[in-house]
């Protein structure tokens, strides 16, 4: 079993402590209305410390299963058997170890008058745990855990997350060096344990080098294609190794929102690594500085604070696209909620201007609203249905679209 971990806390010149409430807040209530809650998220995003807050503020029954722990693993080995007697909450960490389990979360899932809720943590999507999905339909809620967010460290700290990313022990390291060590560690972890854990079969080092090449595509249209005579392998490789990056919540793949227009409309996804800290590491950038200078900053800040965004609104995987035609128009993100739809550029300047392309997105998209996220201090009307909006007002400008 796990031990307790104290709530994490700021070093150097920032202080406080992050309790991350909007997580507790909505896992506690989608124990109340399913048997079984997934939390699902990348290695190390603090799924286990969250689980245990959540056990602590519940102060009821519970009982934690740490499958990284033979003991544990091997009193999973008959799950009815060892779980049948138990009450209250029941976590189960590294589920990804034991997908065999679902069917029997099923079966005590259904009994009549139990009194058990089950949480189980995993690091892979229900697409790779293919179990949970075919087997609890109906019975399970997930619930997505990303890194650190904007809102929850505050805009203060916008630089440090931004550099840094989000991975609690990447951004609350007390150094820069220290911060860099771990996420490197965490890459070599990933690819050398977490990925054959998964069964997964490829060599670390083939698949080290698609992750390094995919990070120069950040932010750009996927071509399996290119990236493949790249890589010197068939494009359905490339595809695979992609999807597995993520399914297992490190890299997004946004896809193109495309509808019945008289314009020929992008139809292949664009790609970005989710943590913009593993970015930087991935391309071999120790500080700040060469952060700024990078070729590819532009595209850095554009999938942080899209992630950003997406983490205010509280959007599905499902209600974000970007769009983008063949004649040059485009959109960083689309967000579509039913008839709503709300137009999103990313724009890492001081003075951000409407420019032709958003003019056409708003008319062919039939937008709602326009924002131009930008790096200035300042947010103000810029058209008719479009506002600049500054890093610092993403809390309270986006609240009431949430």
């Amino acid at each position: 079993m796990k031990s307790e971990r104290q709530p994490l806390r700021f070093h150097g010149t920032l202080r406080g402590v992050i309790e991350r409430f909007g997580h507790l807040q909505r896992i506690d209530a989608l124990l109340r209305q399913f048997p079984v809650v997934a939390i699902l998220g990348a290695r190390q995003v603090g799924k286990t410390t969250l689980a245990r807050r959540l056990v602590a503020r519940r102060r009821s029954e519970s009982t934690i299963f740490d499958l990284e722990r033979a003991e544990d693993l091997a009193l999973l080995s008959d799950p009815t058997m060892a779980l049948g007697p138990l009450r209250g909450l029941v976590v189960i960490d590294e589920v990804q170890r034991r997908p065999e389990i679902f069917p029997s979360l099923r079966v005590l899932a259904d009994e009549p008058g139990a009194r058990r809720r089950f949480l189980v943590l995993g690091s892979a999507s229900p697409d790779l745990l293919k179990q949970s999905s075919e087997s609890l339909a109906g019975r399970i809620a997930y619930h997505e855990l990303d890194g650190f967010s904007l809102e929850e460290i505050g805009t203060k700290a916008a630089s440090r997350l931004w550099h840094r990313g989000g991975f609690p022990r990447s951004f609350l390291a007390p150094s820069d060096v220290a911060s860099l060590r771990w996420r490197r560690e965490l890459i070599r972890t990933y690819l050398e344990r977490d990925i054959p854990a998964l069964g997964l079969r490829m060599p670390a080092p083939t698949l080290r080098r698609f992750w390094m090449m995919l990070a120069h595509y950040h932010g750009q249209l996927w071509s399996a294609s290119e990236l493949g005579r790249a890589f010197g392998v068939a494009h359905t490789t490339v595809q695979r190794y992609l999807d597995i990056l993520s399914a297992t919540f490190m890299v997004r793949q946004l896809p193109p929102w495309h509808e019945n227009l008289a314009k020929r409309q992008i139809r292949t996804p664009k790609v970005y690594i989710r943590d913009s800290g593993l970015l930087h590491a991935l391309l071999g950038l120790r500080t700040a500085r060469e952060i700024e200078v990078h070729p590819k900053v532009g595209a850095s800040w554009e999938g942080f604070v899209l992630d950003a965004v997406v983490a205010r609104l509280g959007a599905r995987p499902e209600e974000c696209f970007f769009w983008g035609t063949h004649s040059g128009a485009e959109l960083d993100l689309l967000v579509v909620r039913g008839r709503r739809r709300l137009g999103f550029e990313f724009k890492r300047t001081t003075a951000p201007v409407v420019t032709r392309s958003m003019r056409v997105a708003l008319v062919d998209l039939a937008l709602e609203r326009l924002y131009v996220v930008h790096a200035g201090s300042r947010s103000l009307p810029l058209a008719p249905k479009v506002r600049a909006l500054a890093i610092d007002g993403l809390h309270e400008e986006l609240k009431p679209l949430r």
